[in-house]
């Protein structure tokens, strides 16, 4: 049985007619996690082809995925929705051939259509308006320069936890600190600490493998298991721990369950925590993928924009990503300690941006198995950062 996929489409014409764009986003129906963003300027058209573009790259975004998914198409155009559930006639000679290329990329019963308010689709409106301002300035819309998730998110914590909290959700992934330095300014309360520990070892952590989300998904060793034991016990004598968050991954999903145990707390997984896709470098050393794909790793090595091959993740894909979890942790659990279990990327990546540092400064950074860094963040927008690589406990 195929997957199951929720894809939220709009489209945009300033004029209607008018420069016309399109967005569209694919997500696991389980989990709500972010899979595919999709956007294009198209030129002079109406809003309803625009949309309907939309639910096309939508759709054969899906199918890139899992030929065999089901999907639940979300939009707020009632015009493609009634169209496209047959309850509605098409009499624009414009509709007529995109309803017939969108009813063609996946079997009629596999999928099916709802509308939505536009309250509700702001993640796909944002990508369609991303793209047409692209398409003002002559340039073609980027998905790793896109903000539409953390613009999208940053608009529904405004009605779900309140402004305060939703001005931290609404925060660029490279901060830029405005207020005076932690401990100059007056009292803004307790902070939101989150602990960030990687995960103990597997049998490719020695080796130093590439070791992802798109490779084998391995578990943890014996020596990951007594590290993971050591942790908790350490976490459990500072006794501050209030909430665990865990990436999806077995080595993570393992560490976070002795953690919690010893804590008596649950463990609640975040998908936005997984570790990089390497791509067709999963399993490799860094020798062998220098030997192998010399071109794509020099790219890759200087802009955080460069994926490696076959269709992994660049580093500023998982930034946003990363971000994005972030701001939900703080939105949702603000003045209490977190413990993030997780990866080498997703901590580094979070330190970095607590920093303010740059790109670069992720291949500067050390962090061993099991290891423990933290991050307070503050009501201001500071964050600060109190702990790096401490390995202590597991000497």
């Amino acid at each position: 049985m195929g997957r199951r996929f929720l894809v939220e489409a709009d489209g945009g014409s300033r004029g209607n007619p008018g420069p016309a764009g399109y967005g569209a986003v694919v997500k696991d129906a389980a989990t709500g996690e972010t899979l595919v963003e999709a956007a294009e300027y198209v030129g002079y058209a109406t809003n309803n082809v625009a949309e309907y573009k939309g639910l096309i790259a939508g759709l054969r975004a899906a199918r890139e995925l899992d030929p065999e998914a089901t999907v639940r198409v979300r939009m707020d155009s009632k015009l493609v929705v009634e169209q496209m559930s047959g309850r509605w006639k098409i009499k624009h000679p414009d509709m007529r051939p995109l309803a017939m290329e969108a009813k063609g990329i996946f079997p009629v019963d596999a999928v099916a259509y709802e509308w939505i308010p536009r309250e509700r689709n702001k993640h796909a409106d944002r990508l369609a308006n991303e793209a047409m301002d692209a398409g003002k300035r002559g340039e073609t819309w980027e998905a790793s320069r896109s903000t539409a998730e953390l613009d999208a998110a940053a608009d529904a914590a405004v009605g779900a936890v309140g402004a305060a909290d939703a001005l931290r959700a609404a925060a660029p992934v490279e901060r830029t600190p405005t207020a005076p330095p932690v401990g100059w300014a007056a009292d803004l309360g307790a902070p939101t600490t989150l602990v960030l520990l990687r995960h103990g070892e597997t049998v490719l952590t020695p080796e130093k493998r590439f070791s992802g989300s798109g490779g084998s998904d391995p578990e943890l060793s014996a020596v990951g298991r007594r590290q993971a034991e050591a942790v908790a016990a350490a976490l459990a004598a500072r006794g501050t721990v209030q909430v665990v968050l865990s990436s999806p991954l077995r080595r993570c999903q393992e560490t976070a369950s002795v953690v919690a145990a010893r804590l008596g707390l649950e463990v609640r997984t975040d998908e936005g925590l997984r570790e990089t896709d390497f791509g067709a470098w999963e399993g490799l050393t860094f020798a062998e993928v220098k030997e192998r794909y010399p071109d794509d790793l020099d790219a890759w090595l200087a802009s955080a924009k460069a994926a490696p091959t076959g269709g992994g993740e660049s580093f500023a894909t998982v930034a946003r990503r990363v971000a994005l979890a972030r701001d939900k942790a703080l939105a949702r659990y603000a003045g209490k300690t977190v413990l993030l279990v997780t990866h080498v990327t997703p901590v580094k990546t979070l330190v970095r941006l607590a920093l303010g540092a740059p790109p670069e400064s992720l291949f500067r950074m050390e962090l061993a198995a099991a290891s423990l860094s933290a991050v307070a963040y503050y009501a201001d927008g500071n964050a600060s950062v109190r702990l790096l690589n401490d390995t202590g406990h597991l000497r």
